[in-house]
């Protein structure tokens, strides 16, 4: 089973370490579209992936278009808090490859890529009035949903 995470335009240094960190626990690659809000060189980016940025199958893009035409991504679900259908929906059991896209921190996933995959937006769903999680969270509570129904692939319990 291949797992792809996928950030649009990610602003916060810290966020992208967290999740490339998640990247390196589980076998999955990370996905960063262009423009970036920091630096892959910023001493918060590495701190948070700590030492696990060898172990993250990192690629970049410049747009999501260009990660559309040579990302060879596919089984793509958009996470937004602008939809009723949720995360736990995504048929991973029945998928050899997912990716999760994530939108970026301030704004989420523009419009226009919503709308063009409106039938593939899920959300995490969270008490009324909280406008959303912090980006890592979401990430790591999306991959583990996959995971999940997938049977746990390569994992090492208690390792």
């Amino acid at each position: 089973m291949q797992l792809h995470v996928v950030l649009f335009e990610p602003e916060i240094p810290q966020n992208t370490g967290n999740i490339a960190r998640t990247c390196a626990a589980v076998g999955a690659s990370l996905h960063l579209i262009e423009p970036l809000g920091f630096s892959l060189e910023s001493r918060y980016v590495k701190r948070a992936g700590l030492d696990y940025w060898d172990d993250v199958d990192l690629r970049l893009y410049q747009g999501f278009d260009h990660f559309l035409e040579t990302s060879g991504c596919s089984s793509l679900y958009f996470f937004t808090t602008k939809t009723r259908r949720y995360y736990t929906e995504i048929p991973a059991a029945e998928l050899s490859c997912v990716t999760l896209v994530f939108g970026k921190e301030t704004a989420g996933l523009p419009d226009r890529i919503r709308e063009q995959y409106q039938d593939r937006c899920v959300t995490i769903p969270m008490r009324h009035g909280t406008r959303s999680l912090n980006l890592s969270n979401s990430a790591a509570v999306a991959v583990y949903e996959v995971l999940r129904q997938q049977g746990f692939p390569h994992a090492a319990a208690g390792a």
